[in-house]
């Protein structure tokens, strides 16, 4: 029997659903969409440990900070490497949140995707960090799980589904069946690694020192996985490191392509090592609806059309995929009945509710 309480609260409440990513934390809020877009970045002083800024304010302050402040990004490579301070950002994500909506009584309740790879500790964390912040109820989804139900894919029937999320830290990849993740990949190349690869091409290449945020705009503006119609060019900003002067070099998207082609390799090896352990019904079900693309990454030019050519297989990108995860996150509270399984189905206990 319902609890007429639970009833009216699950009526009046704006039941949340929280991407917590490596290179942006979304915030998706029922009935409105995604609220919040924010890096994962917390501005610090480092005697007091005072947070001084946190998101797209703090992101700012990456590269530029006086001796006494440092810019961190809590989670790297997928993985929570700070959860004192992610438990901070997170508290201020929900927040501002409460006051974009003018959130009052009931409190909501929350999911939030987390990168596969977290240890229970961190999950522990991460979801006392969430009730800490005022949430009714919280509940914590693998981020594969998250972005396949966002971009619309069949996740709790026999039909496969395969979905790759590539975002800030890691690639994820999943083949989905009756609401469990039936194989399973993650490498921690992706969008940062991209830019890496680009700050030391730079280097090797024209012997210029460039920063993340220059290397993240040449990858966003000319970085490509398969050769374009039209070729682009990008002027490249930074150090000389010989003569130690400002200095401007442009580069084609044919190098930006040649310097992220370690990084797109071992994603396309990655997929295709996915489908090798795939079992045949679900190969089947995969060639007939093809596997989705979400995250960031998936909006590098030509990377669809690189995997369709590498696995043979139609890849698609999925509708707004920066925001899939934030999505699913959010519809699995608009249908708990449903898809609780999808939360109860995850290894090593990482439901907690």
């Amino acid at each position: 029997m319902i609890n007429p309480l639970d009833w009216l609260f699950g009526l009046f409440s704006l039941d949340i659903g929280i991407d917590l990513g490596t290179a942006n934390t979304l915030v998706n809020v029922r009935s409105r969409g995604v609220v919040i877009n924010e890096p994962s970045v917390v501005a610090i002083e480092q005697k007091t440990a005072k947070v001084l800024a946190i998101g797209s304010e703090a992101k700012e302050m990456v590269g530029r900070t006086p001796a006494n402040i440092v810019a961190i990004r809590p989670l790297r490579d997928g993985v929570i490497s700070d959860f004192d301070v992610t438990e901070k950002m997170l508290e201020y994500f929900i927040s501002k949140v409460h006051d974009k909506v003018f959130m009052v009584i009931p409190r909501p309740r929350v999911v939030v995707g987390l990168p596969s790879g977290v240890t229970e500790v961190e999950k522990r964390a991460v979801y006392d960090a969430t009730l800490n912040a005022g949430a009714r109820e919280a509940f914590l989804i693998e981020e594969p799980m998250a972005a396949a139900i966002g971009a619309g894919l069949e996740v709790t029937g026999a039909k496969g589904s395969m979905i790759v999320d590539i975002g800030g830290g890691t690639t994820e990849v999943a083949v989905i069946s009756l609401g469990g993740i039936v194989v399973a990949r993650s490498v921690r190349v992706a969008g940062d690694e991209m830019d890496e690869d680009i700050i030391n091409y730079a280097r090797q290449k024209y012997n210029l020192l460039i920063g993340e945020r220059m290397a993240e705009q040449a990858k966003i503006a000319a970085g490509s996985a398969y050769p374009l119609e039209e070729e682009l060019l990008f002027p490249l900003r930074g150090r000389n490191l010989i003569s130690g002067l400002p200095e401007e070099v442009e580069v084609s998207s044919v190098e930006v392509r040649e310097a992220l082609g370690n990084s797109v390799n071992i994603i396309v090896d990655t997929v295709k090592s996915a489908i090798d352990d795939t079992p045949p019904e679900l190969i089947a079900d995969l060639m007939q609806d093809g596997i989705a693309l979400a995250g960031g990454g998936a909006l590098l030019r030509g990377l669809a059309k690189r995997l369709t050519d590498e696995t043979r297989m139609k890849v698609y990108v999925a509708d707004d995929p920066m925001t899939c995860v934030a999505k699913g996150a959010e519809q699995v509270l608009e249908n708990l009945d449903v898809l609780r399984k999808v939360l109860a189905s995850m290894d090593r206990g990482s439901t907690l509710h």
